[in-house]
């Protein structure tokens, strides 16, 4: 039966943040993140997509997040060969001396070495887990798994009802937790294997190389008479983004615990705006604010970042995909860059930048300030200085000042934010 500390446990929900970069951690930690999930090296699904770390960085960013209290996630969860066997012992060894929380893999080989030395396994979504029997037999190994994302919610629910039915334990002896992906992107393949990429260039998307070719337009090409006719209107093997803001409560009530967001090669901005969306939504579910006002909010939010359009995916009982009207990010927001922050000035809370691009900058435009330890700082502009005397504009080549409520540090990276007329 469910203890009463299970229980506890399992009433927690964690949103898991996607960390690319040094500013995506800083902007997790910002967000209020519950864990973080990253790449080292070749071994990754983001390989080639993210600014993967090294694993001479594993140390800092676990000590960082320790800090914070926030759990690690290290992705070892690509296909390994012969070959790589040693590198990715070498790697384990190196999570478990950095202390990681625990590692994402699909691969018998990582799962049970990883197993073998006390590192926790979780078990990524390449594994395709879709039945009860998948889930039994995974826990042998693993503390946490994640679904197929075809599933809906209703076997979700069934999975999690028999793991609470018949006391399905991971390794740690605690009750084996379901995770499941909650916004980001989708691709065409089942449970994210696909040979496209491989096919055509390659470069395999099981390898952590996808080149993304579902995401362009095609031609359809008759071959008796040489016909060729754009397929118009739709990107018809690029899925919409997942967004599952607003039927949260439906996946948390189906027994899921773990949310995790995808966009590792994603911008820092938007692993703020995304994580702190959706723990507004997890606890508005729980203190009862959860309503349709908040929700529309929250979509408006989120449309402001990277996103090809957003639909529920396969939860609520779809069979086919929702495919992107046109190429690349439809957000409602636009970041222009401008230049470098040059100096911070912490006694008087001003920042000090320089303009390198043919750009202007005028009081009341909005602004965005990235750094590695700064994360994402976004403001409205109230008073543009050039030396001392407050000016109607800046331009390229200007070294200007302006106050801010946050530090900020140099080699931060300016940007004007500009919303985004849509002609389409």
């Amino acid at each position: 039966m469910q203890s009463d500390a299970d229980q506890h446990k399992a009433d927690k929900i964690e949103i898991m943040a996607p960390v690319g970069s040094w500013e995506s951690l800083s902007a997790a930690i910002q967000a209020g993140a519950d864990a973080v999930y990253f790449g080292v090296g070749n071994l990754n699904m983001r390989s080639r997509s993210a600014a993967n770390f090294t694993a001479a960085d594993l140390q800092r960013i676990c000590d960082t997040c320790r800090k914070h209290g926030i759990k690690t996630y290290l992705t070892v969860n690509t296909i390994i060969y012969n070959h790589e066997l040693d590198e990715m012992r070498q790697l384990l060894h190196e999570a478990l001396k950095a202390a990681v929380t625990a590692i994402i893999a699909s691969d018998m080989a990582v799962i049970t070495y990883a197993h073998s030395i006390g590192l926790e396994v979780h078990i990524s979504t390449q594994c395709n887990v879709s039945n009860t029997e998948a889930v039994r037999f995974f826990a042998q190994w693993a503390d946490v798994i994640v679904t197929a994302r075809e599933l809906p919610l209703r076997q979700v629910a069934e999975i999690t009802r028999f793991i609470h039915d018949n006391d399905i334990r991971g390794p740690k002896g605690d009750m084996v937790r379901i995770e499941v992906f909650a916004h980001g992107a989708l691709c065409m393949s089942v449970s994210g294997k696909c040979y496209l990429s491989l096919d055509n260039y390659n470069y395999s998307a099981n390898r952590g190389a996808c080149l993304q070719l579902c995401r362009r337009e095609y031609l359809v090409k008759d071959l008796e008479s040489d016909t060729e006719l754009v397929v118009s209107g739709k990107y018809i093997m690029s899925p919409k983004d997942l967004c599952t803001i607003d039927f949260l409560d439906k996946i948390i009530k189906a027994g899921v615990r773990v949310l995790k967001i995808e966009g590792r090669g994603r911008s820092a901005d938007y692993v703020r705006t995304v994580v702190e969306c959706y723990k507004e939504a997890v606890a508005s579910i729980a203190d009862g604010t959860y309503t349709p006002e908040r929700i529309a909010d929250w979509k408006r939010r989120l449309a402001t970042v990277f996103n090809r359009g957003f639909w529920d995916g396969y939860y609520l009982g779809r069979k086919m995909g929702e495919w992107s009207e046109r190429y690349g990010s439809q957000a409602t927001e636009n970041k222009v860059y401008l230049g470098l922050v040059k100096n911070y000035f912490a006694r008087i809370g001003v920042a000090e930048a320089q303009m390198q691009t043919a750009e202007t900058l005028k009081p009341g435009d909005e602004i965005m300030v990235i750094g590695e330890t700064t994360g994402v700082y976004r403001a409205t502009v109230d008073e543009l200085r050039l030396e001392r005397d407050p000016v109607a504009e800046v331009r390229q080549g200007h070294r200007f000042s302006f106050a801010t409520s946050s530090p900020l540090r140099r080699g931060d990276k300016l940007y004007r934010i500009d919303k985004v007329v849509d002609e389409f």
